[in-house]
């Protein structure tokens, strides 16, 4: 597999003040990768960065051998799609009209919808199972079903990478299952890459094929869920000490 996407020697954080240095990785097209790593590590700081929100302190960020500073915005649209925790508004709006908005790089200034867009968005709706909600008022469906409207908007815009900050963490476990069903679905059927942070080891063990962990002010490793999920790494990572890690034998918690 090719790279997609390429770090190189990148620093990162907000207002020229470093929180992550010196990153160097590369994802290939089709992987999917999740961050894990403490709470403030820079999770969502590195999401923002590779969807070109943040503008980097150092180094360069690169898609297909394309330095993203230097893309036009239409282009970056139609390679890379976000679900943050940012949520979108949409206020008058159904849930068809925000699924629509995905479009919007493919429809020209008016955002006229064609039928090629029309179909795209039904197949879309019907792919992640919210075809049902089509014409519900976006504002009065609950936070799970609104996270998987999102994930349709995102798969909408026929991006080669999809950007997700904790995109399992409104869904009961029904609906989680499905969510992470789909972007395995879109990996194997369009070489889709995925790139997300999650809370969940066990997701991030089971679903990855490499994870990036994040502590401190740099990527502490970068390795497949073999290599990562070992439990002095672990341990290390989040910092448990004797103590908890007792207390969690315990209880039969298991830290992943």
């Amino acid at each position: 597999m090719t790279d997609i996407i390429r770090c190189e020697n990148l620093t990162i954080g907000y207002n020229k003040k470093p929180l992550i240095k010196d990153i160097n990785i590369a994802v290939k097209r089709g992987e999917i990768v999740t961050l894990i790593g403490p709470n403030g590590a820079g999770k969502s700081t590195l999401l923002k960065s590779l969807s070109r929100q943040l503008e980097p302190i150092e180094g360069s960020i690169f898609l297909d051998d394309k330095n993203l500073a230097e893309m036009s915005g239409s282009d970056l649209s139609k390679k890379v799609a976000i679900l943050f925790t940012d949520r979108i508004k949409g206020e008058m709006m159904n849930c068809y009209d925000v699924v629509a908005t995905g479009r919007y790089p493919y429809t020209g200034y008016f955002g006229v919808l064609g039928a090629k867009d029309r179909e795209i968005i039904e197949n879309t709706m019907k792919l992640v199972k919210v075809d049902d909600l089509c014409d519900r008022d976006f504002k009065k469906i609950s936070d799970g079903q609104r996270q998987r409207i999102m994930l349709a908007r995102a798969l909408c815009q026929e991006p080669e990478i999809v950007l997700l900050d904790e995109p399992t963490s409104f869904l009961d476990i029904r609906h989680k299952l499905e969510f992470l069903s789909i972007l395995e679905k879109m990996k194997e059927d369009k070489k889709l890459t995925v790139i997300m942070s999650v809370h969940e080891l066990d997701i991030a063990q089971k679903i990855s094929d490499r994870v990036l962990c994040l502590k401190g002010d740099k990527v502490e490793k970068f390795g497949t869920p073999e290599e990562i999920f070992t439990k002095d790494f672990i341990r290390d990572l989040f910092d448990v000490n004797e103590s908890l890690n007792e207390y969690a034998e315990k209880k039969n918690i298991k830290l992943f």
